[in-house]
């Protein structure tokens, strides 16, 4: 079984309004922000090294390690491949900002993407405008309903009902 299928099983097994399932998630929301708060600190080094290592530098047991991995796979410029991801495999934390920006967004990772090291790396504006296209993007816009009186949007010019409504 890979690391990060272990990882899948065992924290998305965890109910968080269970005490258990409480203390875990909090651990790794505490150590997930540190991470963040140590990489957006200098957002052109790129931070690397094995699995192991990375866990080891942020005093993390590899499960909560391949749990980060997972979580900011989609935001970094060169995939990691997180899913055939070993202890010893070579990893790469550099991130696109923007994306990683909005992807927090998307998660509602409000303690994230209010951390105050985005201050040095998107101005105000641009995390607006981000924050806006993100959560507009998942709005779902219904077009307005043609009454059958209506004239037809094919514009036939007759009465919706008189042209394509009648097919339907």
């Amino acid at each position: 079984m890979s690391l990060l299928t272990e990882w899948r099983e065992h924290a998305y097994s965890l109910d968080d309004r269970t005490p258990e399932g409480k203390e875990f998630w909090l651990d790794y929301f505490q150590r997930e922000k540190a991470i963040y708060e140590k990489i957006l600190e200098n957002p052109v080094e790129i931070e690397g090294g094995t699995v192991k290592e990375l866990a080891e530098k942020y005093d993390m047991s590899i499960e909560l390690m391949i749990g980060f991995l997972d979580g900011i796979e989609d935001s970094l410029i060169v995939p990691n491949k997180v899913d055939e991801l070993e202890e010893d495999s070579q990893v790469a934390l550099g991130y696109d900002p923007e994306k990683l920006y909005m992807n927090m967004v998307d998660c509602n990772a409000e303690w994230l993407y209010t951390l105050p090291q985005w201050d040095k790396i998107l101005t105000p504006e641009r995390r607006k405008e981000l924050y806006k296209i993100q959560k507009s993007s998942k709005t779902i816009v219904k077009p307005p309903k043609v009454g059958r009186n209506d004239p037809c949007p094919c514009g036939s010019g007759k009465k919706y009902k008189k042209c394509c409504g009648a097919n339907a």
